[in-house]
């Protein structure tokens, strides 16, 4: 009879903070495997439930739906309107700090752009009148 000689086939890593994690795995392996054991138990139990609580309220949901798609839409609109109305709000005090800030000399970010754009459209318009003139006579 041969003698069966045990090797050992544990993974053997040259990195220092790998083999400390693994050894960290290692001790923590029983609380970690009911731990997860939990876990996954209470996930079991959520989506059954859920899948019951779908079965049992459908009727209810689908008798009620005509009360609760106007409540649902007034609530939808004026949730945007809400929003809306802080966003459009918000734009506005950014633009007339903005607005202070350039004719108070504090010069904002932008002041310069803001040159060239008045310069932009001037020689623009200039432009239009030239070509209006030539093709008027």
């Amino acid at each position: 009879m041969e003698e069966s000689s045990h090797q050992n086939h544990s993974i053997t890593f040259s990195n220092s903070t790998t083999s400390a994690f693994l050894r960290k795995i290692k001790e923590h392996a029983p609380t970690l495997l009911i731990s997860g054991s939990i876990l996954l138990l209470l996930t079991g139990l959520i989506v059954t439930a859920t899948v019951l609580c779908i079965i049992f309220f459908s009727p209810l949901i689908l008798f009620t739906s005509p009360i609760w798609f106007p409540i649902g839409a007034f609530l939808f609109v004026v949730t945007a309107g809400f929003m809306s109305l802080c966003g459009f709000g918000g734009a506005v005090v950014a633009g007339l700090s903005w607005i202070y800030r350039y004719f108070r000399g504090m010069h904002p970010p932008g002041p310069d752009q803001f040159g060239n754009g008045r310069s932009w459209i001037y020689d623009t318009a200039s432009h239009v009148k030239d070509h209006a003139t030539q093709y008027d006579s």
